[in-house]
């Protein structure tokens, strides 16, 4: 599951294959739209949630109060059910996600980080991430990423600053979880399931309140 940018997307895999996909892009209803996408995607693949036997989850980059809904989640589902929680890029997930729409490499993934700034990262094809993830202004890193394919909703954003914009725009689970059952068969450690959240949340406690007594 990932709820990392406005896409809620949940996925069943088997370990060989993606049973089961659903996913629905509103970047205010994370905390609404994630538990019904799961009953839904455990309907679509005929099982119960006590079936699952490891959980996958993207931790971001992504904004504060999106990222903790999917993470949290996946927390309780691995508590309850007694198993292992991973953690994947989020923009891994997407990458991976561009060598069905036919991009090898080089190019970057760019998601919308709002403050009309993206969080992003350089490939060198669709499984091995170069650089980043970082966060930055377009116009900052056009220079860096010109002559690159960019793939996510943050290059089709800023068409002046990622001329080539390709999809798919959004983190799909199925991909993320195809990811993960790869380097998972491959032995490799997958991320801690903790948020990466390359700045401060937006909300912020203020400096010089003004402090009231009672008399």
């Amino acid at each position: 599951m990932d709820t990392a940018t406005p896409a809620v997307t949940v996925a069943l895999h088997d370990g060989t294959s993606v049973v089961a996909e659903s996913g629905q892009v509103d970047a205010r209803r994370h905390g609404e739209l994630l538990l019904p996408t799961v009953d839904r995607v455990l309907a679509e693949a005929g099982t119960t949630l006590d079936a699952v036997t490891g959980i996958v989850v993207g931790v971001g980059p992504g904004p504060y109060t999106g990222l903790r809904v999917g993470l949290v989640t996946a927390a309780t589902f691995a508590s309850a059910l007694s198993v292992p929680v991973h953690g994947l890029c989020t923009l891994d997930g997407l990458a991976y996600a561009a060598e069905e729409a036919g991009i090898t490499g080089p190019f970057a993934v760019a998601t919308d980080a709002r403050r009309k700034e993206v969080y992003w990262a350089r490939y060198e094809d669709p499984r091995t991430r170069t650089g980043g993830p970082s966060v930055d202004r377009p116009a900052d890193i056009a220079g860096e990423l010109a002559g690159l394919p960019v793939v996510g909703a943050g290059a089709v954003l800023y068409p002046d600053s990622f001329p080539d914009a390709r999809g798919p725009e959004h983190v799909s689970a199925g991909a993320l979880a195809a990811l993960a059952a790869e380097r998972l068969a491959a032995g490799e450690k997958l991320l801690d399931p903790q948020p990466l959240y390359l700045r401060r949340p937006d909300a912020q406690v203020p400096k010089n309140y003004k402090v009231v007594t009672p008399k």
